[in-house]
């Protein structure tokens, strides 16, 4: 007897409450398209990986460190049941059958009510295809369907076989859409993806499952993957043979770390490729209006990294010769020092009138702009609960979106 074919649909959740329960690599990979949807989520899970839980520290999710119980499910429009207890598993697909929640179990999909697409987003297009129990398939009538709409034509889905090695992947400053094609096309062939928290988190949901996701995020005060266990597990990997993809946040030699990891790579004999991406240093000004240059206005641009304060002796950075510069200065990693920064600015000659805009979570759908003077800013931040990631721009181009 044929198999009963799932019915399409597609879900507004904006707004809706969402139970995801599991806070593993499963949950880390799905938590960004339900995020982007707007739903109103809560992960229930004793432990989280270090991407899901930065999601909790920046508020786009709500996370509660405990074990499923009866009732969680309640009121809820849609579940994610994503645990490593098959007890657990088996009580809460019982509770959304009861309750009548629309529910994907990770472990059992014969179980379910519903079930996950395989997906992918170009030109303002969602592609969604289900092929029953054959998620490989899926994810590759996915990838044939989205570069056809990419280039106009429609081809054969454009993995091939690799050797062991690395990509060094670009990922752009966090909207899916921005990683170059290159990118995409590496990220499509990967058999293991070691991913940053900064890095565009959608492209993980478009992964196919036998694809292994190695969470390296770094959360500022928190937990973090050591820079060497990220070294050693990129060449573990490569010289078992399989393509891995180091995907990162920006351009992997603006403030990250990428040369560190290629020399390791060269120096383990691993064949390493570098593939550039768009740094937020001049992405996320751009996506809110903001020139970093402009004629008759700024003639350079300075990036400086703020992770160590103007006084600390460590700090390569020369704050009194940017003071003295005319033209934009945009520095990263630098909302807890930006008081600091901002007064010695003004201290070395910057005018303390000197417009400021700050762009936190730039390019994504939580993105919030946070505009300023360098006599305020300290303030300005503090009062609307600035959290990194996010682009602080100093200098008069800051005024040319609202000036017209």
């Amino acid at each position: 007897m044929p198999e009963t074919p799932a019915y399409p649909v597609g879900l507004r959740l904006a707004g809706r409450r969402v139970v995801v329960l599991g806070g593993g690599t499963v949950s880390q990979r799905r938590l960004p398209a339900l995020v982007a949807s707007g739903a109103d989520i809560t992960v229930v899970s004793p432990s989280a990986t270090p991407s899901v839980e930065a999601m909790a520290h920046a508020g786009e999710i709500a996370w509660e460190p405990r074990r499923y119980r009866e009732g969680d499910l309640a009121d809820a429009w849609y579940a994610l049941i994503a645990t490593d207890d098959d007890t657990a598993n088996a009580a809460a697909s019982a509770e959304a059958e009861a309750n009548r929640v629309w529910a994907v179990r990770s472990d059992d999909a014969e179980a379910a009510t519903a079930w996950t697409p395989a997906t992918g987003r170009t030109a303002g297009v969602t592609v969604a295809v289900l092929t029953g129990q054959d998620p490989r398939r899926s994810a590759a009538l996915r990838d044939v369907i989205v570069d056809g709409l990419r280039d106009g034509s429609i081809g054969a889905p454009h993995r091939r076989d690799r050797s062991g090695g690395v990509a060094l992947v670009g990922g752009g400053p966090g909207d899916p859409d921005l990683i170059t094609v290159r990118g995409r096309r590496l990220l499509s062939e990967a058999d293991v993806v070691v991913a940053d928290r900064l890095g565009p988190r959608d492209l993980l949901d478009e992964l196919p499952p036998h694809v292994e996701v190695v969470d390296a995020a770094k959360i500022p005060y928190g937990r973090a993957m050591a820079q060497r266990t990220i070294n050693d597990t990129l060449v573990e990997h490569a010289r078992a043979g399989r393509f891995v993809v180091r995907l990162k946040g920006g351009d992997p030699f603006v403030f990250g770390r990428g040369m560190e990891e290629v020399q390791q790579l060269t120096r383990q004999g691993v064949p390493v490729t570098v593939v550039p991406g768009i740094t937020s240093a001049i992405s996320v000004p751009a996506a809110v209006g903001i020139p970093v240059t402009h004629r008759g206005v700024a003639h350079e641009f300075t990036v400086a990294s703020g992770h160590l304060a103007p006084d600390d002796p460590q700090s390569l950075v020369d704050w009194p010769a940017l003071a003295r510069m005319q033209g934009t200065l945009v520095v990263l990693m630098a909302v807890e020092r930006i008081g600091a920064i901002a007064d010695t600015l003004v201290q070395h000659g910057r005018d303390p009138g000197t417009p400021v805009a700050v762009i936190q979570e730039g390019t994504t759908a939580t993105e919030l702009r946070v505009d300023a003077t360098l006599a305020d800013v300290a303030g300005a931040v503090a009062e609307h609960g600035i959290r990194p990631p996010a682009v602080i721009v100093i200098g008069p181009v800051v005024g040319l979106g609202t000036d017209g």
